[in-house]
């Protein structure tokens, strides 16, 4: 392929459709219109000998061969902004521009209002794009397709290419409704099995680490209830007599708090970890880096 014919501004639309899957969204993410972002993906096609993009229910679908292309299309915009823009001193004050976050649930409800609180102040133009994501696994491909230029949620599948830093850590409790006929007992092993459990699993599967840790013991709980919204659980053990071991943060932030009795789990459960992860290709992106830089001051406040 001969180089001299390449307009590097195609492959600025081609990592924009990559992350939108919308001609329209991709032209707002670049400063295009519609009918421009239309153009770019008909020379794209010419230009790499396939369709790129199908028309799916829930927006272009990337094709194997788009794919292919994409982390090291990616990659190598990547570094021509960080070459052009290494010696730019980053004005979080006076800056546009727009960041993407990938956040699991719980993540979402700890960070969101500490990070908008700081944004109200100090940047007030930056605009923040937030992905949900319920898998740890999704953290690699939305790093890696640019999707998201950081994540938070629970430790993903070591990978060299992408960095982290452990943000918090959530301790796991025991809840029953308030007026639950155990609620004032001792939570003793034995008395724990007895009941009908919640599990939430945004996974989607029917074994937690409450599964696990039993296991080990050669023991099994009854599960009654299999849900993947961990904030659906406080309201509905709240109007039941199920019992759901849950993170703290979780119970707290619920709303459903005074309406619950809170127990110590009687097994031994550790804790729930939450990293912030991102690609090592934006490792010295100043705004990229500035909002690391941000949220890990959040957290060390409140470690400290």
């Amino acid at each position: 392929m001969d180089l001299h014919g390449i307009d590097l501004n195609l492959l600025v639309a081609f990592d924009a459709l990559m992350a939108e899957r919308s001609v329209t969204r991709a032209g707002v993410r670049i400063g295009r219109t519609q009918p421009a972002m239309s153009a770019a993906l008909s020379r794209l096609r010419a230009l790499l000998q396939d369709e790129l993009f199908i028309r799916g229910p829930d927006g272009l679908q990337p094709t194997p061969r788009a794919l292919d292309l994409a982390e090291p299309l990616g990659h190598a915009l990547a570094e021509i902004q960080r070459t052009l823009e290494f010696t730019q001193v980053f004005d979080p004050s006076k800056s546009t521009v727009t960041l993407s976050i990938g956040l699991s649930e719980h993540a979402a409800f700890v960070v969101l209002p500490k990070l908008l609180a700081v944004l109200r102040t100090q940047a007030p133009g930056i605009v923040l794009r937030i992905r949900n994501f319920d898998h740890r696994d999704a953290v690699l491909s939305l790093l890696d397709s640019g999707e998201a230029d950081l994540t938070v949620g629970v430790p993903h599948t070591p990978a060299g290419r992408i960095r982290s830093e452990r943000l918090f850590e959530e301790n796991f409790v025991c809840v029953l409704r308030k007026d639950h006929p155990q609620a004032d007992a001792e939570l003793t092993l034995d008395s724990f099995l007895q009941m009908s459990h919640l599990l939430v699993s945004p996974e989607n599967e029917r074994f937690g680490m409450v599964d696990a840790a039993l296991g080990k013991l050669g023991l099994r709980r009854r599960l009654s209830l299999t849900l993947p919204q961990m904030y659906a659980a406080p309201p509905l053990v709240a109007s039941s007599d199920l019992i759901a071991t849950l993170m703290n943060g979780v119970v707290e932030a619920s709303g459903y708090r005074e309406q619950l009795h809170v127990l110590k789990p009687p097994l031994e459960l550790g804790t729930a970890k939450f990293d912030m992860a991102w690609h090592r290709r934006n490792d010295v992106h100043p705004a990229q880096r500035w909002l690391r830089e941000v949220i890990g001051s959040l957290f060390e406040k409140a470690a400290s």
